[in-house]
């Protein structure tokens, strides 16, 4: 028998979805449907964060609790209005000096993703054509730790970040840990980010050796916090604010508020925790979009 299909028209632009009742979190019973659903109710907060980024895929057809594969490069089938951006790929698995990349600037394009199943999206530091605009430090507790533990290390880097102008804002990373995601001018490159990064993930460990490691070693994080400074990196991306992750609930990298994560540093409840995607639309309702700065543009990072 034949997917059931819908012929439906957003923005202008035609698009055929399928098997809408198709659940892809078994466990919370969340459908596709529903995550179309959420794509298009939070577009209005994640297009900006989107727009100019080359978007990486995960996908999972068959839900998260089945095989899932990372896509770069336009699918068969890429409609035409879609926007593509030919691109370097530096780092590919497979060898090829460009890829075909969509760009997510409309939300009929975030539609027709969210109906591939494409649940978690991920994007670089920077745009098309661009330096990065963005530094990001991924904030990643090695068990025991947990998101708990990664409060009082965000504050620390927040402060820290402050002695040299730079602002940085919390999201959860929608799994176990935590990024703080910073706007910065644009001017300088990959590298030149990444060392920074590395420069102040080394000097907070040297401060607070028993609470951070900066080293890649993964027998050093246990009970730790490990500052990841290398997502900084050209070829590497991090998952989109308001993006779905594939856990055993419809969990989201959820902007936070210094409020709450010093609050999380403080033992204090109710503690930073990972968000749904209902929670998520409720947030944006009482607080509308907490990373809203990171479209403005920042300084230059001290060399």
């Amino acid at each position: 028998m034949p997917a059931e299909r819908l012929r439906v028209d957003v923005e202008g632009r035609p698009l055929e979805l399928s098997n809408l009742d198709k659940v892809l979190y078994p466990a919370a019973g969340f459908t596709k449907g529903e995550v179309i659903d959420y794509y298009t109710r939070i577009s209005p907060v994640l297009l900006p964060h989107l727009r100019d980024r080359p978007v990486t895929r995960i996908r999972f057809p068959n839900g998260v609790d089945d095989k899932s594969f990372f896509e770069k490069n336009t699918p068969a089938a890429t409609p035409d209005w879609v926007r593509v951006e030919n691109l370097p790929a530096p780092g590919s698995t497979k060898g090829r000096e460009t890829i075909d990349y969509v760009v997510a600037d409309d939300l009929p394009t975030l539609v027709w993703l969210a109906n591939l199943a494409a649940l978690e999206l991920h994007t670089p530091q920077w745009k098309v054509g661009e330096h990065p605009d963005m530094l990001v430090v991924d904030l990643d507790p090695g068990p025991p730790a947990g998101l708990a533990e990664c409060c009082p290390v965000a504050v620390l880097m927040r402060d820290r970040l402050a002695l040299d102008g730079i602002e940085s804002y919390p999201k959860t990373s929608g799994k176990k840990g935590m990024q703080l995601c910073c706007p910065i001018a644009g001017t300088q490159s990959s590298d030149d980010v990444s060392d920074y990064a590395k420069r102040i993930a080394q000097e907070l460990e040297k401060a607070h050796p028993k609470l951070i490691v900066s080293k890649m070693a993964k027998n050093l994080r246990p009970g730790k916090v490990f500052i990841d400074w290398s997502q900084n990196n050209a070829a590497k991306t991090t998952v989109a604010p308001y993006s779905l992750r594939a856990q055993s609930v419809p969990s989201v990298s959820t902007p936070l508020s210094w409020g709450e994560v010093e609050a999380g540093a403080r033992g204090r409840r109710p503690a930073v925790r990972q968000f749904t995607a209902a929670e998520v639309l409720d947030r944006v309702e009482e607080y509308g979009d907490l990373l809203a700065p990171l479209l403005d543009g920042g300084p230059e990072l001290p060399g």
